[in-house]
C-alpha cells in the first residue's frame, strides 16, 4: 500500500463530502425564504439515501465486472462482498479498495444532488427522495460504469472524462431538465418576483464548492503526483476565468456586477474544467473558464425564452459548462491526445450520456409523478414548503422582535417575502 497516496484520496473523499452540504448552502440561499430549509434539504438527503445504496448495490453496479456490453456491472460486490482492507487497487502498490469506494461514493451523493435545484419550491419532499434514490440506480449507477470502470464502454472508446463532465454534470443537468418538464413550472414563474433570500449564504456555498472541487478535481488521479498538481492548478485558473467571462458578459448584457453572478460563473468554471483539467495546461484552463463562464451566462437566459422553469439554472450551469468542457478537451489537449478524433470521441460520450439520461429521467418522474404526485399542493407551494414538509422555519422572527408563536408583529400587507418591514408608500412585492 502507498501511504502517501491513501491519505489523499481519503482527505480528498472528505472534500468532496462538503460539496454537498456546500452545495445545500448555494442553493439554499438563491430560493425565497419560505422554502429555504426546504431546499437545503433536498440536498442534504442526497448523503443518507445514496451512501446506504451505495454499500449495498452502487459499488458493484458501477464497478463490478462487466455483465455485456461495457453497460452495467455485475452484483459480485454487493454489500461489498469480497473486499477487505487488505484489497488494493493498482497491483502491487496502490490504495485500499475501501479508499476508492469512498471517493466515488462522495460523486454519487453529489450527483443527484445537483439536480434539486432545478425543482426548487415546488415538490414534495418524500416524491424528490424516492426520485432520487430511484434516478442513481437507473441512471447514475450505469453511466459511472460506462465512463469510470475500465470494462464500460465510454472508457474503452477512450472518452476523456477525468473527473466527472458527463457522469456526473451533463447527466445531472439533462436529468434535471427532464424532471422540470414532467412537474412543471413554479406558480408565478415570469410573473412573480422570486429573488435569493441570502445573497451571502449563496457566496458561502459557492466558496465551499470552490475549496472542496480541488478533492473532486486533483483526487480523481488517486495518486499524490503531478496529475493531481496540474489538475489542482487547472481547476483554481479555470474557475477565475470563467468568473471574469460570466461578469464581463452580465456587465455588457445587463449593467451590472452582481454577486450571484460571480458565484454563478465560479461554478461553470468548475463544471467546465472538470473532464479536461488533466489534458491541458494552464492557459488551456484559462481558455476553458472564459468560454464556459460566458457560454453558461448566455445559457440560464434560455429558460425564459424556452419556457420551461429551472428554478436555479442548473441546465444552464451544469448540463451546458459539462458540454462545453467534454468538447473543449478535444480541441485543447495537449501531449498529442487532442484532434478531430478525440473531438468526435468526446462528442459521442456527451450526447449519449444526454440521451440515455433524459429519456429514463423522463420516464422515472413521470413514474413517481403518477404513483405519488410528484408536485406540491398548490396550497403549499405558496405559503412555502419549509412549514408543509419539514414543520420548521428557517429563521426566527420572534427573535428580531415579531411574535412568539412566529408570526410577524408587521401586518403582512406591510412585508417584503422575507417578513421584513417594507419601505412606507412603496409597493410590496408578493
Amino acid at each position: 500500500m502507498n501511504g502517501a497516496d491513501t491519505a489523499f484520496v481519503l482527505i480528498s473523499a472528505a472534500l468532496v463530502m462538503l460539496m454537498t452540504p456546500a452545495l445545500a448552502f448555494f442553493y439554499g440561499g438563491m430560493v425565497r425564504v419560505k422554502s429555504a430549509l426546504n431546499m437545503l434539504m433536498m440536498s442534504f438527503i442526497s448523503l443518507g439515501i445514496v451512501s446506504v445504496l451505495w454499500v449495498l448495490y452502487g459499488y458493484s453496479l458501477a464497478f463490478g465486472d462487466d455483465i455485456g456490453g461495457g453497460l452495467l456491472g455485475n452484483l459480485d460486490h454487493i454489500g461489498l462482498k469480497g473486499i477487505t482492507a487488505e484489497t488494493l487497487t493498482g497491483g502491487k502498490e496502490g490504495i485500499p479498495v475501501f479508499a476508492f469506494v469512498l471517493f466515488q461514493l462522495m460523486f454519487a451523493v453529489l450527483t443527484p444532488a445537483l439536480m434539486s435545484g432545478a425543482l426548487a419550491d415546488r415538490v414534495k419532499f418524500s416524491a424528490w427522495a424516492l426520485f432520487s434514490a430511484l434516478w442513481v440506480t437507473v441512471v447514475y449507477f450505469p453511466v459511472a460504469h460506462w465512463v469510470w470502470s475500465p470494462d464500460g464502454w465510454l472508457f474503452k472508446l477512450e472518452v476523456i472524462d477525468f473527473a466527472g463532465g458527463t457522469a456526473v454534470h451533463i447527466n445531472a443537468g439533462i436529468g434535471a431538465l427532464a424532471a422540470v418538464l414532467v412537474v412543471g413550472k413554479r406558480i408565478g414563474f415570469k410573473k412573480d418576483p422570486m429573488r435569493p433570500h441570502s445573497l451571502p449564504l449563496v457566496m458561502l456555498g459557492a466558496g465551499l464548492l470552490w475549496f472542496g472541487w480541488f478533492g473532486f478535481n486533483a483526487g480523481s488521479a488517486l495518486a499524490a503526483n503531478g496529475t493531481a498538481a496540474n489538475m489542482a492548478l487547472n481547476t483554481q485558473v479555470a474557475t477565475g476565468a470563467a468568473m471574469l467571462g460570466w461578469l464581463v458578459y452580465e456587465r455588457i448584457r445587463h449593467g451590472a456586477f452582481t454577486t450571484l453572478g460571480a458565484a454563478s460563473g465560479a461554478v461553470a468554471g468548475l463544471v467546465a474544467i472538470t473532464p479536461s483539467g488533466a489534458h491541458v495546461n494552464a492557459m488551456g484552463a484559462i481558455l476553458i473558464g472564459l468560454i464556459a463562464g460566458a457560454v453558461c451566462s448566455w445559457a440560464v437566459s434560455l429558460k425564459y425564452k424556452l419556457g420551461y422553469d429551472d428554478s436555479l439554472d442548473v441546465v444552464g450551469v451544469h448540463l451546458v459548462g459539462g458540454i462545453v468542457g467534454t468538447l473543449l478537451v478535444g480541441v485543447l489537449a495537449i501531449n498529442g491526445v487532442g484532434g478531430l478524433e478525440q473531438l468526435g470521441r468526446q462528442a459521442i460520450g456527451a450526447f449519449s450520456v444526454l440521451a440515455y439520461s433524459f429519456v429514463v429521467s423522463w420516464l422515472l418522474a413521470k413514474g413517481v409523478d403518477l404513483a405519488m404526485g410528484f408536485r406540491a399542493d398548490e396550497e403549499d407551494e405558496q405559503s412555502g414548503l419549509d412549514q408543509a414538509f419539514h414543520a420548521e422555519t428557517a429563521y426566527d422572527s420572534s427573535a428580531m422582535g415579531g411574535h412568539p408563536s412566529g408570526r410577524s408583529t408587521v401586518p403582512a400587507a406591510s412585508q417584503d417575502e422575507t417578513g421584513a418591514a417594507a419601505p412606507k408608500n412603496k409597493k410590496v412585492d408578493a
